[in-house]
């Protein structure tokens, strides 16, 4: 089996993935946009789109993040520093909603809404 080595990671080929858009998937993983890749490889950005669209519907996803994501889960791309490997991975549970935000509500809000209600619920009547 053959591998592309680009940055700090490794693409293996054979795996279901043209040799083009493994590049391409190898870039995005790097963190450039279509526009970069295009200037690196001295192609049209559209290019570059079509191939990352191609890659994404090979891997069953919508988005450039899960494609990075689904292509680590399928070993065919693999960083070669282990901190990548746990940022892809929290970055992985965050797109599928996995990861929970734990966010207060306002208390000032909260405060407003009573006052509100309190004063609704006394009528006075004559």
């Amino acid at each position: 089996m053959s591998t592309i080595v680009d940055g700090a990671w490794k693409g293996h080929l054979g795996q279901g993935l043209a040799p083009r858009e493994l590049q391409f998937v190898l870039s995005v993983a790097q963190g450039l946009t279509a526009k970069e890749i295009a200037k690196l490889f001295n192609i049209a950005p559209g290019t570059v789109v079509k191939r990352l669209a191609c890659a994404m519907f090979k891997l069953g996803v919508h988005r450039q993040g899960a494609m990075v994501a689904e292509a680590m889960r399928r070993q065919i791309i693999t960083p070669l520093c282990l901190l990548l490997v746990a940022v892809m991975t929290m970055q992985g549970i965050a797109d599928n909603g996995m990861a929970r935000r734990d966010r207060r509500p306002s208390e000032r809000r909260n405060s407003e809404l009573r006052l509100v209600r309190r004063t609704d619920s006394f009528d006075l009547v004559v």
